[in-house]
C-alpha cells in the first residue's frame, strides 16, 4: 500500500539565477488553484512513408514549465528585477531548481533553464489577477526524496 498522497500544498521550489542570484530564492505565494504546469515533451519525430510503413526518430523536445504567482508575492521583486536585468542588458540570465514534492517523494532538479515569459504587471479585475511565467528547461531529473 503507498503512502503517497497527491497534496502540492507542501511542495517548495527554489532558483537561483547565474551572475543575478547566485544564492537563490524561494518562490512564495502560488496561485492557489494552480502552482505551475508542465508541459508536455516530445520525445520522438514520426513520418509515414508512402508505402504506408511509420519510421521514426528521437529529439529532444522542449520542456516547458509554467509558472502562477499572486501579485502579492514576494517572489515578484526577483523576477521583476531577472525579467528587466535581461530586457535593459539583452542577454539572458541562466537558471537553475529544484522542486521538492514530498507528498510523492520526489525531488526534481531542473538545469540549465531560460526566463521566456513574464507577465510585467498584473491584470486587474474586482482584486489583482495571478501572474504567470515560463521558464524552458534544458533538463529536469527526477529522484527519490525523503525529509
Amino acid at each position: 500500500m503507498s503512502s503517497q498522497t497527491i497534496t502540492s500544498a507542501d511542495c517548495t521550489i527554489n532558483l537561483t539565477v547565474t551572475n543575478l542570484y547566485p544564492s537563490g530564492f524561494a518562490m512564495q505565494e502560488f496561485e492557489a488553484q494552480n502552482i505551475f504546469d508542465m508541459g508536455d515533451t516530445e520525445v520522438a519525430e514520426t513520418l509515414r512513408t508512402a508505402d504506408g510503413k511509420l519510421v521514426g526518430g528521437f529529439v529532444f523536445g522542449d520542456l516547458p514549465w509554467t509558472f502562477h504567482l499572486m501579485p502579492s508575492s514576494p517572489t515578484r521583486a526577483y523576477l521583476d528585477t531577472w525579467f528587466l536585468t535581461q530586457r535593459t542588458s539583452l542577454a539572458i540570465f541562466r537558471c537553475n531548481g529544484v522542486i521538492i514534492l514530498p507528498s510523492l517523494g520526489k525531488k526534481y532538479t531542473l538545469t540549465n533553464g531560460i526566463l521566456k515569459n513574464w507577465k510585467v504587471m498584473p491584470s486587474a479585475a474586482r482584486v489583482l489577477q495571478p501572474m504567470a511565467g515560463l521558464i524552458e528547461w534544458e533538463s529536469i531529473t527526477p529522484e527519490d526524496y525523503s525529509a
